[in-house]
């Protein structure tokens, strides 16, 4: 399978409307927060797979692997005969508001494991003596704390917070 396949079938897959009912939705004011929520999530997935996109050493792999963990593993992504990615999402609750969000949190875990094992700076182990442990450090920080905060830079607090916490 080819990356620019799979990103190209995540993208439709995220584009596609979400089938909103609003019969689900006891007013106005409700339904329309739900949707800007969903609006959101999709300038999110956007702006993370555009990163995929963008980085050469990511792989199809990668992103294989992510879909298999990420967001309960419930989006897939397979290949068929012919060469056709298909994507699947196993719902959880209701599926407008979700199967933004799954694409969303496969990226941020590729975007994570990519940084993680390729783009973290050299550590340097500290022991603890009152422990005995001993641990990496990265500019001070924790492994998570530095990767954590290399995305709050990347992306701003919003997207930060919400899918590399």
């Amino acid at each position: 399978m080819e990356k620019q396949t799979i990103i190209g079938a995540l993208r439709a897959f995220i584009n596609k409307r979400p089938g909103m009912e609003f019969a689900n939705y006891g007013c106005v004011s409700t339904y329309r927060s739900e949707s800007r929520s969903i609006t959101n999530d999709l300038h999110h997935a956007q702006r993370l797979l555009c990163d995929i996109e963008s980085r050469d050493s990511i792989t199809a792999d990668d992103i294989i692997k992510a879909s298999e963990s990420a967001f309960s593993g419930r989006l897939s992504i397979h290949c068929d005969d012919n060469g056709k990615v298909r994507i699947a999402y196993c719902v959880g609750q209701y599926f407008p508001t979700e199967y933004r969000k799954a694409v969303a949190a496969v990226c941020a875990s590729v975007l994570w494991d990519w940084k993680r094992d390729q783009a973290m700076p050299k550590g340097q182990l500290v022991h603890n003596s009152e422990t005995g442990e001993s641990f990496e450090r990265y500019n001070g920080l924790r492994a998570g704390d530095w990767l954590r905060q290399s995305f709050s830079r990347e992306y701003g607090r919003t997207i930060a917070n919400r899918w590399f916490s």
